[in-house]
C-alpha cells in the first residue's frame, strides 16, 4: 500500500570533517508496520505547544536491500533557529530497553513530522547514520497534512554523498520507495480504522465531526458479508469451469485444495474429510464454551456460600 508520491530532496549535510559516511548497501524498498506509524502519529499529538516537528527512533528489520520499520519510540530534542540538541543518553537507554524485549529488532534510522528537509535533518541523519554503521540510515518523514496546502502522507529518504571529491559535509537525501505492510490478523483493525475515517468525512455526517467506532456486532457483520462474497465469488468460478463456460487456472484449483485440505490430506478431502474436520472444530468449541460456563458456575457457587458463611 503506497503511502505517498514520488518526491526527491536535496541539502548540503554539515557534519564535522573526520566523520566518514556508512557504507553498507543502499536499501531500495522501506517498508512499515502501522504500530510503528501509529507510534509516530501519538508522539506528535502529545508534542509541546510550540513544537513544530517530533523525531524518534526507527526500530526493525533488514533483509537484503529492504528495510522493515516494525516499531518506534520517541527522542526528546529541542531546536531554535540557532541550533538543535538531541538527548542521546535518553535515546541510547530506550533502545536498551527495547533491544531486551526484541532482541531482533536494530536501529533502521529516524522519523520526524513535518515534509521540509533543513540543516537540522542534515545533523540528525549524520548521528543516526553512526549508530546504524555500517548500513546506512533511513530517515521517514510523515506529513501530518495539518497545515493548508500540504498533503498527508509517508517518505522515507536515505544520504549520499554527492560531488566530484565526495566528503561527508556533502550529501543529497534520496527518496526510496516506501509502503505500508500489515499482518493478515491486522487487517481488521486497519479496516475499522479506514471505515470510521471514511464515515466522519462523508455529507451525512458532516454536522458530527467526531465518529463513533464501530460496534462489535456491526464489524461482525461486515466480517461475515465479506466472507459470503468471497465464497460466491469461488463458487461462481467453480461452476463456470465444471460447466466448461471458463478454462480453469490449476494454479487457483491447487489454491482451493490446499485451503479446503488444511490439516487433512488430499485423500481424504475427497471422502469427505472436510466436513469430518468442521465436526470436530465445533467439537472442540463446544467443549470449550462448556468448560467456560462450568468454571464461571463454580465460581458464583462458591461466592454465594462464602457470602452465606
Amino acid at each position: 500500500m503506497p503511502l505517498g508520491p514520488s518526491s526527491s530532496a536535496i541539502h548540503i549535510q554539515a557534519t564535522p570533517a573526520g566523520a566518514s559516511p556508512a557504507p553498507g548497501r543502499t536499501p531500495t524498498a522501506v517498508t512499515i508496520h502501522p504500530v510503528a506509524l501509529f507510534s509516530i502519529l501519538d508522539h506528535y499529538l502529545r508534542r509541546k505547544d510550540d513544537q513544530d516537528r517530533v523525531i524518534g527512533t526507527l526500530l526493525g528489520v533488514r533483509s537484503n536491500k529492504t528495510v522493515e520499520v516494525r516499531s518506534s519510540f520517541a527522542v526528546l530534542h529541542s531546536e531554535t533557529s540557532e541550533q538543535v540538541a538531541v538527548d542521546m543518553e535518553y535515546h541510547r537507554t530506550m533502545y536498551e530497553l527495547h533491544h531486551k524485549v526484541n532482541p531482533k529488532e536494530v536501529i533502521v534510522g529516524w522519523y520526524s513530522t513535518g515534509s521540509n528537509l533543513n540543516t537540522y535533518s542534515a545533523l540528525i541523519q549524520n548521528f543516526y547514520s553512526q549508530e546504524t554503521a555500517p548500513h546506512q540510515a533511513v530517515h521517514v518523514a510523515l506529513n501530518t497534512g495539518i497545515e493548508e496546502g500540504e498533503q498527508a502522507g509517508v517518505k522515507a529518504y536515505v544520504s549520499s554523498p554527492v560531488g566530484v571529491f565526495p566528503k561527508p559535509e556533502n550529501c543529497v537525501f534520496v527518496p526510496v520507495p516506501c509502503e505500508l505492510r500489515f499482518h493478515p490478523a491486522e487487517r481488521s483493525g486497519i479496516d475499522l480504522l479506514t471505515s470510521t475515517a471514511a464515515h466522519s468525512s462523508s455529507p451525512t455526517t458532516s454536522s458530527h465531526p467526531t465518529a463513533l467506532p464501530t460496534t462489535d456486532l456491526e464489524v461482525l457483520e461486515r466480517s461475515i458479508e465479506s466472507v459470503s462474497l468471497m465464497l460466491d465469488r469461488v463458487l461462481a468460478y467453480v461452476r463456470s469451469v465444471l460447466a466448461g463456460e471458463r478454462k480453469g487456472d490449476p494454479a487457483v484449483g491447487r489454491y482451493l485444495m490446499d485451503t479446503l485440505g488444511a490439516g487433512i490430506g488430499t485423500g481424504d478431502l475427497e471422502k469427505g474429510g472436510f466436513n469430518a474436520s468442521l465436526q470436530d472444530t465445533l467439537m472442540v468449541s463446544y467443549l470449550a464454551n462448556l468448560v467456560r460456563s462450568q468454571a464461571e458456575v463454580s465460581s458464583r457457587l462458591a461466592l454465594t456460600t462464602l457470602s452465606y458463611s
